[in-house]
Order: C-alpha cells, then sequence, then structure tokens
C-alpha cells in the first residue's frame, strides 16, 4: 500500500464530513420531499 494514500483512507474510515453539506438542510429537505410524496400519494389515490 503507498504511504501517499493512507492520510486519505484514515480520513474516510473516521468519517470525514464534506463541509458544504448542511447537516440541518439535508435533513429539512428529505423531510420536506417526504412530506410532498405523502401529500401527493393520499391526494391521487382516493378510492371512488
Amino acid at each position: 500500500m503507498s504511504t501517499a494514500a493512507l492520510p486519505a483512507l484514515t480520513q474516510l474510515a473516521e468519517g470525514g464530513n464534506h463541509e458544504s453539506l448542511n447537516p440541518y438542510l439535508t435533513g429539512g429537505s428529505a423531510l420536506f420531499i417526504l412530506l410532498l410524496l405523502l401529500f401527493l400519494t393520499t391526494r391521487f389515490n382516493r378510492d371512488r
């Protein structure tokens, strides 16, 4: 194994975070998308 790849593998093993990914923004957008899908599913799944 090359010693140049060792710091990158260490950072991946420790779960290095990307600076531009805000966890609140990611979770909030995921929640919004799931609620939108729930609304659309219940809106168009009416038995008549």
